[in-house]
C-alpha cells in the first residue's frame, strides 16, 4: 500500500471512530414543544425545521414532539412551565413576556419598524442579543427569534381607515401594557385576553375586534366571525424559542451546540415560510370573504404621531438605554445615521 493510500486510510479510520465516539455525548431524549398556535401556523414549519435538524445531528436520538393549539396551556402557562424545568421548549410571542422581561415591552410599541429588514436587524444584531441575556436571567434559553409578523387590525363592525374609527370598539390586545394603552390611546376598549379563548369571544361578539398577524387570522379561522379586515401594521411581533435553563444545564455540550446550530436553521426556515404565508393568506382571508381596506400612509403618519404618547408613558418601564440602542440600530439599517 503507497504512502499516501496508507494515509487516506488512516484518516478514514480516524473518522469512523470519532463519528460513534461523538454521538455518544446524544442521549436517547424527547423534547417537548408547546406553541399556543395550530400546527399549519408557520411556527409548525419553524419546528419541523428545528425537528430534522436535532434528529440528524444527533444520529436519530434526540426526538422533538409538538404540543398545538395550546394544549400544553397558555403562553404564560407553558413559560412558567418552561422556567420550572417541567417541559423543555416553548414558542412564544415576546408580548406575554414583558412581565418578566419589561425591556420586551419594547416590540410591542406601535409603529417601530416598518418592514421585515428593519426587524431582523434589530433581532439579530446587538438588541436582541441583549434580551437573550435578559431572558437567560429569568430562567429562559433563548435559542433564537422567529418571527408572527406585521399586526393587522380585524373586527365586525366597520373598516378602520382612520384613528376615530377605532372609537369605541371592544378589541381583544394581548395580555400586556403596551397594547392595552395603545388601543386605549385609540379611544377602544382594549380587553385583554388569552389566545385560545379569542375565536370564541369574536364567534359571541363579546368582543367586536382583534389584532393579528394574516397567517394567524386566517389559520385561526377569524374570519368566520370578523368581517372587515384593515392593513395598518401597527406592530410587528417577534417570536422566542426558549428551552429551559434548569434542563439546558443538563445537556451535554454537543447537545447544546446542535440546538444552537440547528435553531437558526430553523429561524432562516420559519420566517421564509411565514412571509411566503402571509401574503398567501391574505389572498385566502380576500377570497373568504373578508373587506379588506389599506389604510392610507398620510393617515399612518398620524396614527404613528398620536402613538407617541405610548412611548413617553412606557419609557421608563422598557428603560430609556433600550429605547436608545433600537433607534440606533434602526438609524444604522436606515442608512440615516
Amino acid at each position: 500500500m503507497t504512502r499516501l493510500a496508507l494515509t487516506a486510510f488512516a484518516c478514514l479510520a480516524a473518522m469512523t471512530a470519532a463519528a460513534p465516539s461523538a454521538l455518544a455525548q446524544f442521549k436517547d431524549r424527547t423534547v417537548k414543544l408547546s406553541a399556543a398556535v395550530p400546527q399549519d401556523h408557520p411556527f409548525g414549519a419553524g419546528a419541523a425545521a428545528l425537528t430534522a435538524c436535532v434528529a440528524e445531528k444527533s444520529g436519530g436520538k434526540i426526538k422533538i414532539q409538538g404540543f398545538w393549539n395550546a394544549q400544553l396551556g397558555s403562553d404564560q402557562q407553558a413559560v412558567q412551565a418552561v422556567r420550572s424545568g417541567t417541559l423543555d421548549i416553548v414558542v412564544a410571542s415576546t408580548s406575554p413576556l414583558v412581565g418578566l422581561v419589561p425591556a420586551l415591552g419594547v416590540f410591542d410599541l406601535p409603529f417601530l419598524v416598518t418592514n421585515e429588514k428593519e426587524a431582523d436587524a434589530l433581532l439579530d444584531g446587538p438588541v436582541g442579543q441583549k434580551m437573550s441575556e435578559r431572558l437567560l436571567a429569568v430562567g429562559l434559553v433563548n435559542l433564537t427569534y422567529w418571527e408572527n409578523g406585521f399586526r393587522n387590525m380585524t373586527n365586525s363592525r366597520r373598516p378602520v381607515q382612520k384613528w376615530e374609527d377605532i372609537q369605541g370598539m371592544k378589541v381583544r390586545v394581548m395580555q400586556n401594557n403596551v397594547f392595552l394603552d395603545t388601543f386605549s390611546n385609540m379611544g377602544a376598549t382594549a380587553v385583554p385576553l388569552a389566545y385560545g379563548e379569542l375565536y370564541t369571544a369574536l364567534e359571541t361578539k363579546a368582543i367586536d375586534g382583534q389584532e393579528n398577524p394574516y397567517a394567524n387570522i386566517y389559520s385561526a379561522k377569524f374570519y368566520e366571525a370578523q368581517k372587515f379586515l384593515s392593513i395598518t401594521q401597527h406592530a410587528y411581533t417577534p417570536a422566542v424559542v426558549m428551552y429551559s435553563k434548569r434542563l439546558w444545564d443538563q445537556l451535554s455540550t454537543e447537545e447544546q451546540e446542535a440546538f444552537t446550530a440547528c435553531a437558526t436553521t430553523s429561524r432562516v426556515k420559519q420566517r421564509q415560510v411565514n412571509r411566503e404565508q402571509a401574503t398567501e393568506s391574505l389572498a385566502m382571508l380576500k377570497k373568504a370573504g373578508m373587506v379588506v381596506n389599506e389604510v392610507a400612509p398620510s393617515e399612518l403618519a398620524r396614527m404613528r404621531d398620536k402613538a407617541q404618547a405610548v412611548y413617553q408613558k412606557h419609557a421608563a418601564v422598557i428603560g430609556q438605554d433600550t429605547l436608545d440602542a433600537v433607534q440606533v440600530q434602526l438609524k444604522a439599517v436606515r442608512g440615516t445615521n
